[in-house]
């Protein structure tokens, strides 16, 4: 039977939970990190990808609605990141839809929810499912843990190649770049709520199965764009999936 983890211990047991299952496994970043796909290819990204992020603000209200009023320090941190999110400068989303422009899609298109493929909707509602039904304290660790605290990872291998291979611009690739400085302290602070406040060894393995299982989503996610719009176009072979 599980014992109770200290904070080291449980610390490097979320980390591993997600080890091995990060996004940039997948071939679509594998990809995009070397610079082989096409501009049309980011566009079915961002169309994508504004379904999962563009909730974001809404999947943390739920968590933030269900917080017990004792955890003043996690209900401040959901705050502060919503508010980040939607109007805390400019709106990720709309950062987002300014790189998507900038591809060669549009507003319009990005917005719509016809353009996201099955995976991506799959992803979506497992976050409003998490955030709706889950302890708060796992729902932070499915979340802002296994879900956020990748991001920084990801966007370092990609977002210099949309410079230097792709040609974009510092204020079209704003969106990369504040995400690697933001979620970076978003998923530090997301590990240290999870560390302090699952105090029971039941609840210290659910965020470890919730980080899992968010890392997989991800991936599954990201591996589906790939077979979804990319695959036809450039198959396995020409990639180098053991990086």
């Amino acid at each position: 039977m599980p014992a109770l983890m200290d904070p080291v211990e449980f610390r490097g047991a979320l980390e591993t939970a997600i080890k091995g299952k990060s996004a940039n496994k997948s071939p679509f970043s594998i990809a995009w990190a070397e610079g082989k796909l096409s501009r049309t290819h980011l566009c079915r990204w961002a169309e994508n990808h504004y379904h999962y992020v563009g909730p974001f603000a809404d999947y943390l209200a739920y968590v933030y609605a269900r917080m017990p009023d004792q955890l003043t320090d996690a209900k401040d941190f959901l705050l502060a990141n919503m508010y980040e999110e939607e109007i805390g400068g400019d709106r990720h989303t709309d950062l987002l839809i300014r790189f998507a422009e900038s591809c060669g899609t549009t507003a319009d298109r990005v917005k719509d929810p016809d353009n996201m493929s099955p995976t991506t909707r799959g992803l979506q509602s497992w976050c409003y499912a998490v955030a709706m039904r889950e302890d708060p304290i796992v729902a932070v660790a499915g979340l802002v843990v296994g879900l956020e605290s990748q991001v920084p990872s990801i966007y370092r291998r990609q977002t210099p190649t949309l410079r230097e291979k792709y040609g974009f611009t510092d204020e079209e690739v704003e969106f990369f770049d504040l995400h690697i400085v933001s979620d970076e302290i978003h998923g530090e602070r997301g590990f240290q709520i999870v560390l302090e406040h699952a105090k029971t060894v039941e609840l210290q393995q659910r965020c470890l199965k919730i980080c899992e299982v968010g890392a997989q989503m991800r991936l599954l996610y990201t591996t589906a764009l790939y077979h979804d719009y990319v695959e036809a176009e450039l198959p396995l072979s020409a990639l180098p999936l053991a990086a």
